[in-house]
């Protein structure tokens, strides 16, 4: 058992129970200690993704930065989306495109295809080595540089800063 990966999953598992829950009372923490310990028990202990993540403050602080650059990427989409839903006129290109990642970590990766797939407009169907292939809804190029940056950009900066 990697000592390593079960620490960093309670650590991450009980932060969010703290932001779910929003209370300090006891009953509440140790309920919180109990499930987080448990699950990180059981699934900390087969997997190696979690053992690389570094718990710093700096982190801390790009996590949080990621997360409110996703919110806002993720309305941005959505406004998008239900635009082009509600006035046929605007142009709809769908395609799938093939970007590059500059991200080395599973971990990283794991969550730049899912944040881009939380994105509405934009859907992660596959990943082979460095190589994303995204359904998009209006494919602007086929150039990889330019699509990597329009679709990934914002998110791969952050994540390279939080998984090295």
């Amino acid at each position: 058992m990697n000592i390593r990966n079960v620490t960093n999953l309670f650590v991450l598992l009980f932060l969010i129970w703290l932001l779910l829950t929003g209370t300090f009372e006891l009953t509440s923490l140790l309920l919180g200690i109990v499930i987080a310990g448990g699950l990180s028990l059981i699934f900390g202990k087969n997997s190696n993704v979690f053992g690389k993540l570094r718990l710093t403050p700096k982190v801390f602080i790009y996590s949080l930065h990621y997360l409110i650059v996703l919110s806002w990427e993720i309305v941005k989409s959505n406004v998008d989306v239900a635009l082009r839903v509600i006035n046929p006129k605007l142009p709809i290109n769908p395609g799938i495109v093939k970007v590059k990642t500059k991200l080395k970590s599973p971990m990283g990766r794991m969550i730049l295809a899912n944040s881009i797939t939380l994105t509405p407009g934009t859907l992660t169907i596959d990943i082979k080595d460095d190589e994303f292939y995204i359904h998009w809804i209006d494919v602007k190029t086929l150039d990889p540089e330019i699509a990597s940056q329009e679709i990934m950009g914002k998110f791969e900066k952050i994540l390279e800063v939080i998984y090295g």
